[in-house]
């Protein structure tokens, strides 16, 4: 798996759109559950983009849109593929909305001889998507990771939450989560994610990895 993808598409200038664990996504606010029909009906339509695995969910506030469902996978092409998408939301008067986008990923933490990607994929009735993940096939739960641990190092904390945000949100959320009486466990990692805890010990990280950016 190269890097390249994903780092180009940051250093675009695409600011409509943030680069989440699940690639590159953006959300474009509209007026009303019809105007989100038609612009999702016009984004469909741009050339290249069926068939490429892009997810688009309409509600009434606009238009969410993830161009692949794995950062790894993101191409060349994609950045073009951003700019046309962007291109046909702004002729509509939709603005794109950061804020907005986010993805949440549950990570199971086992070592190697423990480690049951298969059970997690037959009960939740998800497909793979790499060697160490299991997806929604419909675009709308969140990804199912698989962390290997080390022999050595002891398993605390069997299951804990991810969620990706872009870095212009992060230490927005980070705040939210404090004052409604979070604790920064370690930020030892930052700027690529955070681990918090809530009062009863249990672990979330608030990542801004890949968003960060190309040097991150």
């Amino acid at each position: 798996m190269s890097e390249d993808g994903w780092k180009s598409f940051l250093a675009e200038g695409l600011t409509d759109w943030v680069v989440l664990h699940g690639g590159a996504a953006a959300f474009f606010r509209t007026g009303s559950l019809e105007a989100a029909g038609r612009l999702a009906a016009s984004i469909s339509a741009v050339s290249d983009l069926s068939g490429r695995g892009a997810k688009i969910t309409i509600s009434d506030g606009g238009v969410a849109i993830r161009l692949t469902r794995d950062v790894w996978q993101l191409e060349d092409e994609h950045r073009g593929l951003a700019r046309a998408v962007s291109s046909v939301a702004h002729h509509q008067g939709a603005v794109a909305d950061r804020s907005a986008v986010q993805e949440v990923q549950i990570a199971v933490a086992a070592k190697e001889s423990c480690i049951d990607l298969g059970f997690w994929r037959a009960v939740l009735g998800y497909e793979p998507m790499a060697d160490d993940n299991a997806v929604d096939p419909l675009g709308h739960g969140s990804t199912v990771w698989m962390q290997e641990l080390s022999e050595t190092k002891s398993l605390r904390h069997a299951m804990h939450i991810d969620v990706s945000v872009s870095r212009d949100q992060v230490q927005a959320r980070l705040t939210a989560a404090i004052a409604a009486g979070g604790r920064i466990v370690d930020e030892s990692h930052a700027p690529s994610h955070w681990t918090l805890s809530d009062r009863a010990g249990n672990r979330v990280c608030v990542c801004a990895w890949p968003d960060t950016g190309p040097d991150h």
